[in-house]
Protein backbone atom coordinates (compact mmCIF):
# COMPACT_ATOMS: atom_id res chain seq x y z
CA UNK A 1 0.00 0.00 0.00
CA UNK A 2 1.55 3.55 -1.01
CA UNK A 3 1.08 5.70 1.62
CA UNK A 4 2.67 9.80 2.01
CA UNK A 5 3.37 11.14 4.77
CA UNK A 6 1.30 15.06 4.05
CA UNK A 7 3.39 18.12 4.75
CA UNK A 8 1.77 20.86 3.38
CA UNK A 9 -1.74 21.07 2.38
CA UNK A 10 -3.55 23.34 0.43
CA UNK A 11 -7.20 23.34 1.30
CA UNK A 12 -9.74 24.93 -0.34
CA UNK A 13 -12.85 25.69 1.93
CA UNK A 14 -11.22 26.04 4.82
CA UNK A 15 -13.92 28.43 6.49
CA UNK A 16 -16.76 26.22 5.08
CA UNK A 17 -18.38 23.75 7.42
CA UNK A 18 -16.25 20.23 6.62
CA UNK A 19 -12.96 22.75 5.40
CA UNK A 20 -12.95 24.10 9.40
CA UNK A 21 -12.71 20.47 10.86
CA UNK A 22 -10.47 19.08 8.69
CA UNK A 23 -8.33 21.76 8.74
CA UNK A 24 -8.10 21.68 12.89
CA UNK A 25 -7.71 18.08 12.49
CA UNK A 26 -4.35 18.80 10.05
CA UNK A 27 -3.19 20.99 12.32
CA UNK A 28 -3.54 19.12 15.67
CA UNK A 29 -1.16 16.30 13.43
CA UNK A 30 1.42 18.79 12.61
CA UNK A 31 0.54 19.50 8.91
CA UNK A 32 1.21 22.77 7.57
CA UNK A 33 -2.03 23.85 6.42
CA UNK A 34 -2.56 27.12 3.33
CA UNK A 35 -6.50 27.96 3.52
CA UNK A 36 -8.33 29.31 0.50
CA UNK A 37 -11.59 30.39 0.47
CA UNK A 38 -13.72 33.11 -0.92
CA UNK A 39 -16.02 33.63 1.76
CA UNK A 40 -19.15 33.54 -0.47
CA UNK A 41 -22.66 34.81 0.97
CA UNK A 42 -24.34 31.41 0.06
CA UNK A 43 -25.21 31.77 3.74
CA UNK A 44 -24.14 33.65 6.68
CA UNK A 45 -20.60 34.63 6.22
CA UNK A 46 -20.21 35.77 9.61
CA UNK A 47 -20.37 32.37 10.90
CA UNK A 48 -17.34 31.39 8.07
CA UNK A 49 -15.20 34.33 9.31
CA UNK A 50 -15.88 32.99 12.91
CA UNK A 51 -14.74 29.65 12.19
CA UNK A 52 -11.85 31.41 10.13
CA UNK A 53 -10.99 33.08 13.26
CA UNK A 54 -10.30 30.44 15.23
CA UNK A 55 -7.65 28.71 13.04
CA UNK A 56 -6.11 31.88 12.03
CA UNK A 57 -3.63 32.12 15.10
CA UNK A 58 -2.88 28.45 15.19
CA UNK A 59 0.81 27.54 14.18
CA UNK A 60 1.08 26.15 10.92
CA UNK A 61 -1.75 27.94 9.15
CA UNK A 62 -1.96 30.35 6.10
CA UNK A 63 -4.82 31.92 4.78
CA UNK A 64 -5.66 33.35 1.20
CA UNK A 65 -8.95 34.98 0.48
CA UNK A 66 -9.08 33.24 -3.31
CA UNK A 67 -12.09 32.38 -5.01
CA UNK A 68 -11.36 28.84 -6.74
CA UNK A 69 -12.57 29.80 -10.39
CA UNK A 70 -10.16 32.82 -10.17
CA UNK A 71 -7.41 30.55 -11.88
CA UNK A 72 -4.45 32.71 -12.11
CA UNK A 73 -5.03 33.17 -8.30
CA UNK A 74 -5.11 30.06 -7.56
CA UNK A 75 -1.87 29.29 -9.92
CA UNK A 76 0.01 31.83 -7.91
CA UNK A 77 -0.91 30.43 -4.04
CA UNK A 78 0.59 26.45 -5.55
CA UNK A 79 3.38 28.10 -6.94
CA UNK A 80 4.27 30.02 -4.02
CA UNK A 81 2.91 27.64 -1.51
CA UNK A 82 4.20 24.13 -2.72
CA UNK A 83 1.72 21.73 -1.13
CA UNK A 84 2.51 18.23 -1.68
CA UNK A 85 -1.31 17.00 -0.75
CA UNK A 86 -4.77 19.01 -2.32
CA UNK A 87 -7.84 18.64 -0.15
CA UNK A 88 -10.56 20.35 -2.54
CA UNK A 89 -13.74 21.07 -0.73
CA UNK A 90 -14.62 24.37 -1.71
CA UNK A 91 -17.69 24.18 -3.97
CA UNK A 92 -21.62 25.36 -3.84
CA UNK A 93 -23.49 23.31 -2.01
CA UNK A 94 -26.93 22.27 -1.42
CA UNK A 95 -29.61 20.57 -3.83
CA UNK A 96 -32.37 23.16 -3.46
CA UNK A 97 -30.55 26.26 -4.07
CA UNK A 98 -29.26 24.64 -7.36
CA UNK A 99 -32.67 25.50 -8.47
CA UNK A 100 -32.67 29.01 -8.77
CA UNK A 101 -29.10 29.30 -8.92
CA UNK A 102 -27.71 27.41 -11.58
CA UNK A 103 -24.84 29.38 -13.08
CA UNK A 104 -23.27 29.48 -9.11
CA UNK A 105 -22.97 25.90 -9.67
CA UNK A 106 -21.29 26.00 -13.31
CA UNK A 107 -19.14 28.61 -11.55
CA UNK A 108 -17.83 27.27 -8.33
CA UNK A 109 -18.39 23.56 -8.72
CA UNK A 110 -17.42 22.91 -12.68
CA UNK A 111 -14.71 26.53 -13.61
CA UNK A 112 -13.61 25.94 -9.88
CA UNK A 113 -12.66 22.52 -10.18
CA UNK A 114 -11.01 22.71 -13.44
CA UNK A 115 -8.88 25.43 -11.89
CA UNK A 116 -7.76 22.88 -9.02
CA UNK A 117 -6.91 20.33 -11.71
CA UNK A 118 -4.71 22.43 -13.90
CA UNK A 119 -3.26 24.00 -10.74
CA UNK A 120 -2.26 20.49 -9.94
CA UNK A 121 -1.45 19.42 -13.12
CA UNK A 122 1.26 22.14 -13.57
CA UNK A 123 2.33 22.17 -9.84
CA UNK A 124 2.38 18.35 -9.43
CA UNK A 125 1.45 17.06 -6.12
CA UNK A 126 1.15 13.64 -4.40
CA UNK A 127 -2.41 13.13 -4.11
CA UNK A 128 -5.92 15.47 -4.86
CA UNK A 129 -8.51 14.47 -2.51
CA UNK A 130 -11.96 16.46 -3.26
CA UNK A 131 -15.37 16.55 -2.17
CA UNK A 132 -18.17 14.59 -4.27
CA UNK A 133 -21.58 13.55 -2.30
CA UNK A 134 -23.91 10.81 -2.03
CA UNK A 135 -26.57 12.45 -4.20
CA UNK A 136 -24.56 11.61 -7.43
CA UNK A 137 -26.56 8.24 -6.41
CA UNK A 138 -29.50 9.74 -8.13
CA UNK A 139 -32.34 7.81 -8.82
CA UNK A 140 -30.37 4.46 -7.60
CA UNK A 141 -33.06 2.26 -6.06
CA UNK A 142 -30.31 -0.41 -4.75
CA UNK A 143 -29.80 0.22 -1.18
CA UNK A 144 -26.79 0.47 0.16
CA UNK A 145 -25.41 2.78 -1.97
CA UNK A 146 -21.90 1.35 -3.74
CA UNK A 147 -19.00 3.14 -5.42
CA UNK A 148 -19.13 -0.24 -7.51
CA UNK A 149 -22.56 0.67 -8.63
CA UNK A 150 -22.92 3.21 -12.11
CA UNK A 151 -23.71 7.07 -10.26
CA UNK A 152 -25.30 8.21 -13.66
CA UNK A 153 -28.57 9.46 -13.09
CA UNK A 154 -28.45 12.67 -11.24
CA UNK A 155 -31.96 14.20 -9.84
CA UNK A 156 -30.42 17.86 -8.88
CA UNK A 157 -27.79 20.04 -10.94
CA UNK A 158 -25.73 19.97 -7.50
CA UNK A 159 -25.24 16.07 -7.77
CA UNK A 160 -24.79 16.56 -11.69
CA UNK A 161 -22.03 19.16 -10.55
CA UNK A 162 -20.86 16.52 -8.46
CA UNK A 163 -20.76 13.53 -11.13
CA UNK A 164 -18.74 16.34 -13.25
CA UNK A 165 -16.23 16.58 -10.39
CA UNK A 166 -15.20 12.63 -10.62
CA UNK A 167 -15.23 12.03 -14.20
CA UNK A 168 -12.76 15.45 -14.70
CA UNK A 169 -10.66 14.18 -12.10
CA UNK A 170 -10.46 10.37 -13.82
CA UNK A 171 -9.72 12.30 -16.76
CA UNK A 172 -6.82 14.46 -14.95
CA UNK A 173 -5.59 11.22 -13.63
CA UNK A 174 -5.99 9.54 -16.69
CA UNK A 175 -4.01 12.04 -19.05
CA UNK A 176 -1.43 13.50 -16.43
CA UNK A 177 -0.92 10.98 -13.37
CA UNK A 178 -2.49 12.79 -11.08
CA UNK A 179 -3.73 10.84 -8.17
CA UNK A 180 -7.43 11.28 -7.26
CA UNK A 181 -9.65 10.38 -4.54
CA UNK A 182 -13.10 11.21 -4.50
CA UNK A 183 -15.27 11.15 -1.03
CA UNK A 184 -19.14 10.89 -1.87
CA UNK A 185 -20.50 12.43 1.65
CA UNK A 186 -23.49 11.43 3.38
CA UNK A 187 -25.26 14.41 5.23
CA UNK A 188 -22.68 15.64 7.27
CA UNK A 189 -23.44 17.26 10.82
CA UNK A 190 -22.35 18.64 13.76
CA UNK A 191 -20.81 21.55 15.83
CA UNK A 192 -20.34 24.98 13.41
CA UNK A 193 -22.68 23.09 10.67
CA UNK A 194 -24.64 24.95 8.09
CA UNK A 195 -27.23 26.90 8.62
CA UNK A 196 -28.51 25.61 5.23
CA UNK A 197 -29.08 22.14 6.59
CA UNK A 198 -32.25 20.84 7.95
CA UNK A 199 -31.20 19.67 10.94
CA UNK A 200 -30.06 23.60 11.28
CA UNK A 201 -33.04 25.02 10.47
CA UNK A 202 -35.17 22.46 12.90
CA UNK A 203 -32.83 23.35 15.86
CA UNK A 204 -33.08 27.41 15.09
CA UNK A 205 -36.84 26.92 14.76
CA UNK A 206 -37.82 24.80 17.69
CA UNK A 207 -36.06 26.55 20.21
CA UNK A 208 -37.10 29.76 18.61
CA UNK A 209 -41.11 28.05 19.20
CA UNK A 210 -41.97 28.84 15.41
CA UNK A 211 -42.96 25.92 12.77
CA UNK A 212 -40.28 23.14 10.87
CA UNK A 213 -41.22 22.10 7.27
CA UNK A 214 -41.21 18.10 7.69
CA UNK A 215 -41.00 16.87 3.90
CA UNK A 216 -42.82 13.49 2.47
CA UNK A 217 -44.43 12.98 5.95
CA UNK A 218 -41.09 12.23 7.78
CA UNK A 219 -40.73 9.04 6.14
CA UNK A 220 -37.44 10.51 4.10
CA UNK A 221 -34.27 9.01 5.44
CA UNK A 222 -30.81 10.01 5.59
CA UNK A 223 -27.56 8.79 6.26
CA UNK A 224 -26.50 11.17 9.04
CA UNK A 225 -22.47 11.56 9.14
CA UNK A 226 -20.90 13.20 11.92
CA UNK A 227 -18.23 15.60 10.77
CA UNK A 228 -15.73 14.62 13.12
CA UNK A 229 -16.12 11.32 11.65
CA UNK A 230 -15.91 12.57 8.12
CA UNK A 231 -12.40 14.69 9.31
CA UNK A 232 -11.11 11.17 10.30
CA UNK A 233 -11.34 9.39 7.16
CA UNK A 234 -10.34 12.61 5.01
CA UNK A 235 -7.24 12.62 6.92
CA UNK A 236 -6.46 9.00 6.94
CA UNK A 237 -7.33 8.92 2.89
CA UNK A 238 -5.34 12.09 2.12
CA UNK A 239 -2.33 9.96 3.58
CA UNK A 240 -2.90 7.22 1.03
CA UNK A 241 -3.01 7.93 -3.18
CA UNK A 242 -4.42 5.99 -5.14
CA UNK A 243 -2.29 3.72 -7.46
CA UNK A 244 -3.51 2.10 -11.41
CA UNK A 245 -5.67 -1.20 -10.54
CA UNK A 246 -3.78 -4.07 -12.55
CA UNK A 247 -6.56 -5.67 -12.40
CA UNK A 248 -9.32 -3.21 -14.06
CA UNK A 249 -11.09 -4.72 -17.17
CA UNK A 250 -11.99 -2.45 -19.53
CA UNK A 251 -14.33 -5.21 -21.00
CA UNK A 252 -16.02 -4.96 -17.90
CA UNK A 253 -15.65 -1.42 -16.02
CA UNK A 254 -15.67 -1.59 -12.38
CA UNK A 255 -16.96 2.22 -11.67
CA UNK A 256 -14.74 2.40 -8.03
CA UNK A 257 -11.63 1.58 -10.01
CA UNK A 258 -9.87 2.14 -12.59
CA UNK A 259 -6.81 1.99 -14.61
CA UNK A 260 -5.45 5.52 -13.73
CA UNK A 261 -4.84 6.73 -10.14
CA UNK A 262 -8.08 7.38 -9.17
CA UNK A 263 -10.59 5.97 -6.71
CA UNK A 264 -13.91 6.99 -5.25
CA UNK A 265 -15.41 6.28 -1.82
CA UNK A 266 -18.34 6.89 0.15
CA UNK A 267 -17.84 8.58 3.50
CA UNK A 268 -21.07 7.44 5.57
CA UNK A 269 -22.90 6.41 9.00
CA UNK A 270 -24.10 3.37 6.98
CA UNK A 271 -27.03 3.17 9.05
CA UNK A 272 -29.68 5.12 7.34
CA UNK A 273 -32.44 7.04 9.87
CA UNK A 274 -35.68 8.31 8.95
CA UNK A 275 -36.49 11.90 8.61
CA UNK A 276 -39.04 12.07 11.85
CA UNK A 277 -36.70 9.95 14.20
CA UNK A 278 -34.17 12.23 13.50
CA UNK A 279 -36.83 15.54 14.81
CA UNK A 280 -37.28 13.66 17.56
CA UNK A 281 -33.80 13.21 18.67
CA UNK A 282 -33.67 17.34 17.84
CA UNK A 283 -36.31 17.88 20.15
CA UNK A 284 -34.78 15.71 22.70
CA UNK A 285 -31.73 17.55 22.50
CA UNK A 286 -33.72 20.92 22.68
CA UNK A 287 -36.11 19.93 25.42
CA UNK A 288 -38.87 21.75 23.41
CA UNK A 289 -41.10 19.82 21.05
CA UNK A 290 -41.26 20.79 17.32
CA UNK A 291 -44.27 23.09 15.43
CA UNK A 292 -44.83 20.42 12.27
CA UNK A 293 -45.72 21.66 8.89
CA UNK A 294 -45.84 18.84 6.56
CA UNK A 295 -45.25 19.11 3.02
CA UNK A 296 -45.03 16.93 -0.31
CA UNK A 297 -41.02 15.94 -1.21
CA UNK A 298 -39.49 19.03 -3.01
CA UNK A 299 -37.65 18.94 -6.59
CA UNK A 300 -34.33 17.47 -6.49
CA UNK A 301 -34.68 15.26 -3.19
CA UNK A 302 -33.72 11.53 -2.74
CA UNK A 303 -36.15 9.92 -0.49
CA UNK A 304 -33.37 7.77 0.82
CA UNK A 305 -29.68 7.66 1.11
CA UNK A 306 -27.63 4.57 2.72
CA UNK A 307 -23.87 4.45 2.16
CA UNK A 308 -21.93 1.23 1.49
CA UNK A 309 -18.20 1.75 3.79
CA UNK A 310 -17.00 -1.14 2.71
CA UNK A 311 -14.42 -0.05 0.36
CA UNK A 312 -13.29 2.74 3.38
CA UNK A 313 -13.04 0.71 5.87
CA UNK A 314 -10.80 -1.97 3.90
CA UNK A 315 -8.88 1.31 2.66
CA UNK A 316 -8.20 3.28 6.34
CA UNK A 317 -9.37 0.52 8.43
CA UNK A 318 -11.96 2.87 9.89
CA UNK A 319 -15.89 3.73 9.27
CA UNK A 320 -17.81 6.71 10.74
CA UNK A 321 -20.29 4.98 13.62
CA UNK A 322 -21.03 8.25 15.89
CA UNK A 323 -24.54 7.95 17.04
CA UNK A 324 -27.15 10.75 15.65
CA UNK A 325 -28.18 10.74 19.78
CA UNK A 326 -24.01 11.91 20.48
CA UNK A 327 -23.48 14.20 17.60
CA UNK A 328 -27.17 15.85 17.63
CA UNK A 329 -26.29 16.77 21.79
CA UNK A 330 -22.91 18.26 20.49
CA UNK A 331 -24.66 20.36 17.92
CA UNK A 332 -27.30 21.40 19.72
CA UNK A 333 -24.95 22.70 22.43
CA UNK A 334 -22.63 24.48 20.12
CA UNK A 335 -25.51 25.79 18.57
CA UNK A 336 -26.50 27.63 22.13
CA UNK A 337 -23.43 28.67 23.01
CA UNK A 338 -22.56 30.19 19.66
CA UNK A 339 -25.71 32.03 19.45
CA UNK A 340 -26.16 32.80 22.98
CA UNK A 341 -29.48 30.73 23.74
CA UNK A 342 -29.69 29.84 27.27
CA UNK A 343 -30.08 25.55 28.30
CA UNK A 344 -33.38 25.68 29.94
CA UNK A 345 -33.53 24.74 34.01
Amino acid sequence: MTSVSPQRVLLTGAAGFVGFHVTQALLARGTTVLGIDNLTPYYDPALKQARLDLLMPRNGFSFEPIDIADYNALQAAFAAFKPDVVIHLAAQAGVRYSLDNPRAYAHSNLDGFLSVLEACRHHPVAHLVYASSSSVYGANAKVPFSEHDGADHPVSLYAATKRANEVMAHSYAHLYGIPATGLRFFTVYGPWGRPDMAYFKFTKAILEGKPIDVYAEGEMSRDFTYVDDISEAIVRLAALPPVADPAFDAASPDPATAAAPYRVYNIGNHTPVRLDRFIAVIEQACGKAAIKRHLPMQPGDVRATYADVSDLMARVDFRPDTPIEIGIARFVAWYRDFYGVETPG
